[in-house]
């Protein structure tokens, strides 16, 4: 089951100009990176796909679900770009609370923490205090947090921004690994690196428009066949981020 994203409009403001304007977009199955420069709407389209804020016009929905619900925000997860250390709280204990928060009761969430750490390799560390953490392993932390209420769609905001290559290559892994455990990972990024050819569908949004979506080989296509291997995704980038939208 997907997001789907029916002709929403959204402005920071009413005498704003929209971010997003009559944009319909449904969540690809898998993984899908969301690319796009800062200032395209990728936060705002993930913000309003989690129900985090509803759009001024349009409407976003999972199946029957209306992104009001709260069933609808039990399902859809959303990681924001900053993860917070709760002081004084361990690893365990902050998925925990997330969880909580999320409508769970205390027993079932604490039980729920630690399957979520489980899943994002974690475990060892559910004991540590989170200020103790690396900025890497607190992005972890937050998919755990995002995960501990068995959502089945995870929208990701610039979750590696500040990572250095080994901790991206770590991080992509293990979104790797959700996305194939029947989790729909949608994640943004304006680091086309990100991409690293692994995804199984990419998004370009530009301007808050979308110019291309569709399945990751069709997006490298797009970089002549002469590019080098290692710059295709950043050749298809700038060819596609130009064009109208094309779906395949």
């Amino acid at each position: 089951m997907s997001v789907d994203l029916d002709a929403v409009s959204y402005a920071y403001g009413r005498s704003k100009a929209p971010i997003l304007d009559r944009l319909s977009y449904t969540t690809p199955a898998g993984f899908t990176v969301l690319l796009g420069p800062n200032g395209a709407g990728k936060s705002t389209l993930l913000k309003l796909a989690a129900g985090v804020n509803q759009p001024t016009t349009g409407a976003v929905r999972l199946g029957r679900l209306h992104s009001t619900s709260r069933e609808y925000r039990t399902r859809v997860a959303w990681m924001p770009q900053s993860i917070t250390a709760m002081t004084g709280l361990t690893t365990r204990e902050q998925v925990a609370y997330t969880g909580w928060l999320k409508g769970m009761n205390r027993a079932d969430a604490w039980t729920a923490a630690a399957t979520a750490l489980d899943r994002v390799q974690m475990n060892d560390r559910a004991e540590t205090k989170t200020k103790q953490l690396s900025g890497g392993q607190l992005r972890r932390v937050g998919v755990a947090s995002a995960l501990v209420h068995d959502a089945r769609i995870l929208l990701l905001d610039e979750p590696t921004a500040g990572m250095d290559p080994t901790q991206r290559r770590v991080f992509r892994d293990l979104i790797l690994h959700l996305a194939t455990d029947e989790v729909q990972v949608l994640m943004s990024t304006h680091d086309v690196a990100d991409l690293a050819e692994e995804a199984d569908h990419v998004t370009v949004l530009t301007n808050g428009t979308v110019t291309f979506t569709g399945p990751t080989r069709d997006f490298l296509a797009h970089a002549p066949t002469e590019t080098p291997h290692g710059r295709r995704a950043e050749v298809a980038y700038a060819t596609v981020s130009a064009q109208p939208m094309i779906a395949f």
